[in-house]
């Protein structure tokens, strides 16, 4: 297999999200993070992955600082992968996934899973939407990309 060109130092933030966790498999752990599945075995079990791209994508995710190891919770002699901050500030973009995948890819009537409240129950029905700071919905006519200047280095 190729190795892939890394997007580590692009000049663009998607690219550089897309490289730490851009790739499909690495996504779903994350997911399953969320989830509270913490071991190897678990994660292999949800996702029905080969052991070999398994390890290699956790061991990315953890490079890029999205996931730490620590020892087991219950003592044993395995380790657990758990979020870190970085990690857990993927929510919302996991969240949209679901939703936009909710919306657009199913179709009337059609079985898939819900995202619901811990303690209640209870689906949550309310949309990711980014919004100006007066509340307004935000629409991508509404933006543009705009390159900033290289910040001046000190002598």
């Amino acid at each position: 297999m190729a190795k892939r060109k890394s997007l580590a130092d692009a000049p663009c933030p998607v690219a550089r999200a897309l490289d730490a966790v851009g790739e499909r498999w690495s996504l779903l752990i994350v997911r399953d993070a969320f989830d509270g599945v913490r071991r190897f075995s678990e994660f292999q079990a949800s996702m029905g992955v080969a052991r070999n791209i398994l390890a290699d994508r956790l061991r990315l995710l953890v490079e890029a600082g999205v996931l730490r190891t620590e020892p087991a919770s219950d003592g044993s002699a395995y380790s657990e992968y758990v979020l870190t901050p970085r990690g857990e500030a993927l929510f919302p973009v996991i969240v949209t996934l679901r939703q936009w995948g909710e919306a657009e890819l199913y179709r009337p009537g059609e079985a898939h899973s819900r995202l619901v409240d811990r303690r209640s129950g209870r689906a949550l029905t309310r949309k990711v939407a980014l919004r100006f700071e007066d509340g307004q919905p935000l629409r991508a006519q509404d933006t543009v990309v705009k390159k900033l200047p290289v910040p001046a280095t000190e002598p």
